[in-house]
């Protein structure tokens, strides 16, 4: 299934099926062994209104057997035998023994004789004369069994509770009596049919209902889609989903899709003017070069060698820059060696013969703050900051580097005119001179502090400006420390 209201309905309503199937389960087991303990309660008031008639000698022609269409009962002896049965009962089972004729028990037989010897106080109906007397009942709990019984021509189930009697001569029985399942397994037939009866309405309200809410719910999403279709389409990044008013996660997605959205148009515009600006410096340099060349194929004598070989160099230096700043915005990570910063900061220093001025230098000894990254790309921002500060400074150049909240610190002052507190961010931008004036030999491509800045965030630090007193600027690179 493609769709997501189609997923939503079916999941709900089988997990909704489920859930009915085992309740209804649940119900109807907890129904049944209700309904089979009330038949068991019935079943063992019956068996012990037996057990009592027997517990006083009641001969078994004389027992009086209540509801005995509703209750069937039959007693046994200790061997087995049946001795007494209710009326009517023709057929028995779950008792122990399925007979239904009595018996005559050899206790019951011997006791008799001996009665009649003794010349017994009383004789019953059978001629059996008996002498009153007083047995007892087992309070133990029954023993419960299900079985079946036909009493006068119908058949049905049967809770049977089983007791035990002992009469006054010391003779153990055990009466059956059984109380009917049939109310119970109609009950539990009614509620079974019920359930399935109503369990294909119930699924269909739910998946009705999870269908209506589930649509209702994923109607900004169709909006959002059908947007981002028209947005990819014209290629119009201007544009922006429509956010409903809800604060739920729909919400939320359309409003980060609106954020990067914006990322991206704010990228693609970067690009562009990068794109441009680029051109644009390479166009300069490259007509120069090209001029020079032409004027010296047809007057090799008017040929100016150094003008073309710095023409040259500072197209080495623009394509660098660029390549770098390309390698960068696609997300190329400095690598993992360990820097000590200050040798860095000292070699870089050495290298730089042609200065106009002398860079002083404030390094802590061997041993210094350590940071980890690209040796190159470090070794690069250095450069362009103090390449800035030559370019700016009147008279003073300096650089100190210092181990500063868990990290590393190269501050690098200049005693020029110093940076307006309002540019200070903007300086940072590619391609931007805040002095128009100044010759583009001079002031360069405006790529060395971004590239600076660039590298910094990379490498987890930052990079930032501020004024050096009363002139200058104070430009610091704040690296985190090596782990």
């Amino acid at each position: 299934m493609r769709s997501v209201r189609a997923r939503a309905a079916l999941g709900a309503t089988v997990v909704v099926a489920l859930a009915v199937v085992a309740a209804g389960l649940g119900v109807l087991l907890v129904l049944r062994a209700n309904l089979t303990d009330q038949a068991g309660l019935q079943a063992e008031v019956a068996a012990r209104e037996t057990a009592g008639q027997l517990a006083l000698d009641v001969p078994y022609g004389k027992l009086e057997m209540s509801d005995e269409e509703d209750h069937p009962v039959q007693v046994t002896d200790e061997g087995g035998r049946v001795v007494a049965v209710s009326k009517d009962l023709e057929a028995i089972s779950g008792t122990g023994t399925d007979r239904v004729t009595p018996q005559p028990s050899p206790a019951a037989t011997e006791k008799s004789d001996d009665d009649h010897d003794g010349h017994d106080d009383h004789d019953d109906d059978d001629g059996v004369s008996i002498t009153p007397g007083r047995g007892e009942v087992s309070t133990d709990a029954p023993h419960f069994s299900n079985g079946t019984a036909t009493v006068d021509g119908d058949s049905a189930d049967y809770r049977f509770a089983s007791i035990e009697a002992t009469n006054s001569a010391g003779l153990t029985l055990t009466v059956h009596a059984g109380a009917p399942l049939a109310a119970e397994q109609r009950a539990v037939a009614s509620v079974r049919g019920a359930m399935l009866a109503g369990l294909p309405v119930v699924l269909l309200v739910v998946a009705g209902v999870t269908w209506l809410v589930t649509r209702r719910a994923l109607r900004p999403v169709e909006g959002i889609r059908r947007e981002m279709a028209a947005i990819t389409a014209s290629e119009d990044l201007s544009r922006r989903v429509p956010e409903p008013g809800s604060h739920d996660e729909i919400a939320r997605l359309a409003r980060t899709t609106n954020e990067t959205l914006t990322a991206l148009e704010a990228s693609v515009d970067r690009q562009r003017r990068f794109v441009a600006d680029a051109s644009h410096e390479l166009r300069s340099p490259i007509a120069s070069l090209r001029t020079q060349l032409e004027v010296g194929a047809a007057h090799p004598e008017l040929l100016d060698v150094e003008g073309a070989v710095a023409d040259t160099v500072r197209l080495q230096v623009l394509a660098a820059d660029l390549l770098l700043l390309a390698r960068l915005d696609a997300g190329e990570r400095p690598g993992k060696a360990r820097v000590d910063i200050g040798a860095l900061v000292h070699e870089e220093v050495s290298q730089r013969t042609g200065d106009r001025i002398a860079v002083t230098v404030s390094v802590p000894e061997p041993g210094g703050p350590e940071v980890t990254g690209s040796r190159g790309q470090l070794a690069r921002v250095i450069g362009n900051l103090l390449d800035n500060a030559e370019r700016h400074a009147e008279s003073s150049v300096a650089v100190a580097v210092r181990a500063e909240r868990g990290g590393a610190v190269v501050a690098v002052t200049d005693d020029g005119a110093g940076v307006p507190e309002t540019e200070r961010e903007r300086i940072f931008e590619r391609f931007v001179r805040l002095d128009d004036a100044r010759a583009r030999d001079d002031g360069g491509a405006g790529l060395g502090l971004a590239i600076a800045r660039d590298v910094a965030t990379r490498h987890g630090g930052r990079l930032t400006v501020a004024g050096a007193g009363e002139r200058g600027a104070r430009f610091e690179l704040w690296l985190p420390g090596s782990r």
